[in-house]
């Protein structure tokens, strides 16, 4: 297998496992933040009662969605850092981090769809969801809030991986070696945390157009009509709805995310020889 081949595995797998760890191990609190920013109130979609409801789509979109993040993210730096300095490397993290998310976002929006829905429907399933979904938005209502998610998710990655580079750096110096996998998940969780705090309001926008109903002016995914509509509804506060679960449920998971695969990662390049088989 040739190196270029051998990197790509290497993203695919260890992406796929760290992604689907967090989106499992955390799930009750994604459920909690999204009942927190719908428009129906936490306690009229379910409060903490059927807090696994929508786990199903979760699990089977989380693999691809972070396997498709990280061969992106990763196939785009090797390919970048040999063309500048050192001193631009953190702005090659954020131009692969933006392009590896809107990558993902093909697989990840109509997961978010169908898992958001299930979560704050009572007595729905994910299979049932989706069906509901594509029979009566056809499948581009799989598709709906793709553009605000993007939104959310490009800052959301500025912020976030040139800031866990810079703090596994910054470590990797102070020490002299490589931060090992425990380590690079405290970076993680730091960097995660902070990321999620300030991109809190668009991530309220994005649940609350994969949430609004069909026609509605919420529903057609304008920014400033939703920011609008949150702050006639529930005040600047709304624009923070789910704040602490969305900062907790991101820090853990950038804890669980980074180390899983960095793990991952050091264990399939240290045996190798069965990306051989």
């Amino acid at each position: 297998m040739k190196a270029h081949d051998h990197g790509f595995v290497v993203s695919l797998l260890s992406g796929a496992t760290a992604g689907t760890a967090v989106d499992l191990i955390l799930f009750p609190l994604d459920t909690v933040k999204t009942r927190l920013q719908s428009s129906e109130g936490f306690l009229k979609t379910g409060g903490f009662r059927g807090i696994y409801r929508g786990v199903g789509s979760s699990a089977l979109g989380s693999a691809p969605s972070a396997a498709l993040f990280f061969v992106t993210y990763d196939t785009m730096k090797q390919t970048l850092t040999p063309l500048c300095s050192e001193k631009f490397h953190p702005f090659l993290h954020m131009i692969s981090a933006s392009i590896g998310e809107v990558m993902a976002c093909i697989v990840r929006v109509p997961v978010e769809v169908v898992k958001q829905r299930t979560q704050t429907v009572r007595n729905s399933s994910s299979f049932s969801m989706l069906r509901l979904t594509v029979a009566s938005e056809g499948v581009q209502g799989l598709y709906r809030g793709y553009f605000s998610t993007i939104i959310r998710e490009i800052p959301f990655a500025l912020i976030q991986y040139p800031l866990w580079e810079i703090l596994k750096k910054t470590w990797s110096a102070k020490q002299g070696y490589s931060v090992n996998s425990w380590q690079a998940s405290l970076c993680g969780a730091v960097a995660g945390g902070i990321s999620a705090g300030l991109t809190t309001p668009l991530d309220v926008v994005k649940t609350r157009v994969m949430l609004a109903k069909k026609g509605s002016a919420v529903a057609e995914g304008n920014i400033l009509i939703v920011l609008k509509a949150v702050c006639r509804q529930n005040g600047i506060r709304g624009l923070y709805a789910g704040l602490l679960p969305r900062v907790a449920w991101i820090s853990i998971g950038g804890a669980v995310f980074f180390g899983v695969y960095e793990k991952t990662k050091n264990l399939i390049q240290k045996n190798s020889y069965l990306l051989q088989l």
